[in-house]
This record gives structure tokens, sequence and C-alpha cells, in this order.
């Protein structure tokens, strides 16, 4: 890829000609990453949550021009070197079903594991608000969270 934007994903340069599309569709149908998904479209569900300079956001809301210059790390940017300690977790905790808003959690949970290495209930709580699970009832999630922060 070649011309306008220039951003970072997952540690790699990218170009992207066209700033006006939607950081998500970039992911998805250009740089084949596909851990971030369409879910609702409107920022309420947190399925493609990426952390872009470090902070969890919604990339089916952020423009690609908005993150010019910005390093975007997806859910397969965090098992660059294997498997992220929150995405072992999840495994042990059994914390996914249908996987759709698994990479979303464990982007969220990295970013709050990253600044608060021993984060209580309330801290969890707070940081996994924007993202929804119809299958899981949450306590494996939250299971999974306990268990990362242990490591």
């Amino acid at each position: 890829m070649s011309g306008g934007i220039t951003l970072r994903v997952n540690g790699q340069p990218v170009s992207a000609p066209n700033g006006a599309r939607r950081l998500l569709d970039l992911l998805r149908e250009e740089l084949d990453l596909t851990g971030a998904k369409e879910g609702c479209g409107m920022g309420e569900c947190g399925a493609c949550t990426v952390l872009v300079d470090g902070e969890p956001v919604c990339s089916c809301l952020v423009l690609v021009g908005q993150v010019a210059g910005a390093e975007v790390v997806t859910s397969e940017g965090l098992a660059a070197r294997g498997l992220h300690s929150v995405q072992e977790a999840f495994v042990q905790a059994h914390a996914s079903q249908c996987g759709f808003c698994t990479p979303g959690m464990i982007v969220s949970a990295a970013a709050l594991l990253a600044r608060d290495p021993r984060p209580d209930e309330e801290a969890i709580t707070l940081a996994l608000a924007g993202n929804l699970c119809r299958c899981t009832g949450y306590a494996s999630i939250f299971s999974a969270l306990e268990r990362a922060r242990e490591r």
C-alpha cells in the first residue's frame, strides 16, 4: 500500500491512500487482520476494539485519518511473540464461547493490565463496560482477568 496516511499497525508501517475510511475496514479488508469484528457499527458493543497509542478504541468509529502517525495494536498484534497473558488466561478459563466478542475483550483487558497490573473487580468491570458478550455471562471472562493479573 502506498500513499497518503501513514501509521503503524502491530509494529509494521502502513500507508493508506484513503484517510476517510474506517480503521476497522482498513484492518479487516486491506490488512487481513480479522480479529476486530464488525458488531454494531456504532461503538456500542466493543467487538471492534483495538489499541491506538495504548488506549482502547472502537475501530468502527475511528477514521484512518484520525490515527495518522499512531500505533495501532490489534488482538493479533498482542500475540506477535506468542500468546499475551490475557489470551492465555482466556484459554485457561474457557472465557469465550462463540468468540465474536473475545478479541475486543482481550484488547480492553490488556490495556487495563498495562496501566494497572493489579486491578480490583471494580476496575475490571469499568474496563470491560464497553464490551458486550451474549454467550458467557461474564463470569469466565472475569475469571480470566483474575488469572491474567496474577501473572
